[in-house]
């Protein structure tokens, strides 16, 4: 007998979870608008070279390929070796790369600076587990053509204020940037050749702490004294820097170029002047985020309910010329929705408008169309269900799928003599 469940690592979606879903969606694309972003759809599949161009990172060893429509065996066979030769499509792995195609297809339709909105199943081939799985959803916000502060800051507030709405308030941002990295690493002495790996290792220091970090970078063959110069670095007394000028040149060796600073502290400023009161930025120099493509600033939301990231970005402004053969500058935020979803209470704000008929046998199906579209057109969400024996398993699943109140109908019960009563 064939199997009922999903495929692995995917999910149905109950009414109840996934009303639950939409009303979260709702106000991140409501909240997100408001701030100017303008949502746009791309394809769910895109061009198999596209997809392994380099500019996806460790995504592309995760991408779902498409065969070829139309080989037989004996093509099949003969291309076995050659991914490329089998496939011509695949289904996106993230959002960022099907937006740096999509400006470069339409650019000349589009504002100089452009604010996009995407919100839209991804798939990896990602090995199931617990918060992870092969489809989920992507909430993506992107500034493409803009390359100052401005850009990350209108990021961060746009996204500081979905989690208040969702009440989530207390979020924060860390916050670092590529070039401070890479510089730190030239200040260390680590070769460019070796950095990729180094910065691979550095990215693990929240899980395995300072010296774990030192330890595999030994085991690596690191320069030994790059590895003594970090190690010396990661045990100096140091507190969380502030988000001005003087901590985060605090938090930093010296030699770190001043343009790179400016830039951080402009942005701390204008995210502070937007949201009425002090940025809530944190300055993290060991921030990495593993993307490959990131060329500037890089940062991720957290919350203090949680120890890890409810979502994160960075600036990538070489993705777009690979199409273009022109540098464009972009950076994006993605939510994490999933995670944050998870921390929602499961309370429907629409249940009070949510009405359950529950009518007798014997009441005639004009009558009870006609109370229900009474309701309707007052602007509630209205079921009808006939009287069970069972009344509270009936009413305990209706308040489980987000109704609020329900309503006996007997013969003659119009809308005038309707009853409403709380279903908690």
């Amino acid at each position: 007998m064939a199997s009922v469940n999903p495929p692995r690592g995917m999910r149905d979606f109950l009414p109840a979870d996934k009303a639950r879903r939409e009303r979260v969606l709702a106000v991140i694309r409501e909240r997100y608008r408001a701030h100017g972003f303008d949502e746009i759809e791309t394809p769910v599949m895109e061009d198999y070279d596209r997809l392994h161009a380099g500019i996806g990172g460790d995504n592309e060893k995760l991408s779902f390929s498409i065969l070829k429509r139309g080989m037989d065996a004996d093509a099949i066979r003969a291309a076995a070796d050659d991914p490329a030769a089998l496939a011509d499509l695949g289904l996106r792995y993230d959002l960022t790369v099907p937006l740096a195609r999509f400006y470069a297809t339409n650019r000349a339709q589009l504002p100089t600076v452009f604010r996009a909105i995407q919100m839209a199943p991804v798939w990896r081939a990602e090995r199931p587990q617990k918060g992870r799985y092969r489809q989920f959803l992507q909430c993506d916000i992107d500034i493409i053509g803009d390359g100052t502060a401005r850009a990350e800051a209108e990021l961060m507030v746009a996204s500081l204020d979905v989690l208040d709405t969702l009440g989530l308030e207390g979020g924060s941002i860390r916050v670092n940037d590529r070039r401070v990295l890479d510089a730190m690493l030239d200040v260390f002495g680590f070769a460019a050749e070796e950095r990729p790996g180094v910065l691979i290792t550095i990215d693990k220091l929240d899980k395995v702490g300072p010296s774990g970090v030192v330890a595999e970078l030994r085991e690596r063959g690191a320069a030994v004294e790059a590895v003594d110069a970090l190690a010396a670095y990661l045990d100096r007394p140091a507190g969380t820097p502030t988000f001005d000028d003087a901590g985060i040149r605090a938090a930093l060796p010296a030699g770190i170029p001043d343009e790179v600073v400016a830039h951080l502290v402009a942005l701390g400023e204008t995210v502070a002047a937007a949201r009425g009161a002090d940025a809530p930025l944190v300055f993290d120099p060991f921030l990495v985020r593993g993307m490959g493509y990131y060329t500037g600033t890089i940062f991720e939301l957290a919350h203090p309910s949680v120890d890890y990231s409810l979502g994160g970005g960075g600036r990538y402004d070489g993705m777009i010329g690979r199409f273009l053969g022109q540098q464009v500058p972009a950076v994006g935020f993605s939510i994490g929705f999933e995670r944050i979803v998870d921390l929602l209470p499961d309370a429907d704000a629409a249940g009070e408008r949510s009405v359950v008929l529950v009518h007798d046998r014997d009441v005639p199906l004009a009558q009870l169309l006609a109370l229900k579209s009474h309701l309707v057109e007052g602007g509630a969400r209205v079921r009808v269900e006939q009287r069970a024996k069972n009344m509270k398993a009936l009413l305990e699943r209706s308040a489980a799928d987000g109704y609020g109140a329900f309503a006996p109908v007997g013969v003659g019960t119009t809308p005038e003599t309707l009853e409403l009563r709380p279903l908690s």
